[in-house]
């Protein structure tokens, strides 16, 4: 499978990485076991709830995010994850609801002591189908180079 190297990597192009659409008994299930607040696993707390219904745990939309990522057409050259910074979630994400997951690279820079990597700055954002975000975050990697 071709991966995007270092090299092939163009600053401020969106890519798109992936669509999914997380069922509502999947919200619940993963929620039940890892976050289990109310306007996540019990239909009618959430309809009383601030959100006015059923949301997905933040730990359901990394997971997403992640499995995305790795499921990639053209996947990136990752070599390690350095970190995650201004992670926001400026709405609810619901389940049944599709949502768009896109990267852009808004930084690279050639490794100063290790010539087979750099190290990327991706803008990450999950989307509705009507653009609103659920997850925004920047994510700096280390990216193979081409040998």
């Amino acid at each position: 499978m071709p991966r995007r190297h270092f090299e092939d990597l163009t600053t401020d192009e969106p890519i798109l990485v992936g669509r999914y659409t997380p069922s509502r008994s999947e919200a619940i299930d993963l929620a039940r076991r890892w976050e289990p607040q109310p306007h996540h696993v019990d239909e009618e707390a959430a309809a009383k709830s601030m959100y006015g219904g059923l949301t997905l745990s933040s730990l359901h939309l990394f997971a997403i995010c992640t499995r995305l990522f790795f499921d990639m057409k053209d996947p990136i050259a990752t070599l390690a994850m350095l970190g995650k910074d201004e992670l926001r979630l400026p709405a609810p994400a619901r389940p049944d609801v599709e949502l768009r997951y896109t990267t852009t690279c808004i930084e690279k820079r050639p490794s100063q002591s290790k010539p087979d990597r750099g190290i990327v700055i991706l803008a990450d954002r999950l989307e509705t189908p009507d653009g609103n975000p659920v997850l925004t975050q920047k994510v700096t990697l280390l990216v193979a180079r081409r040998t």
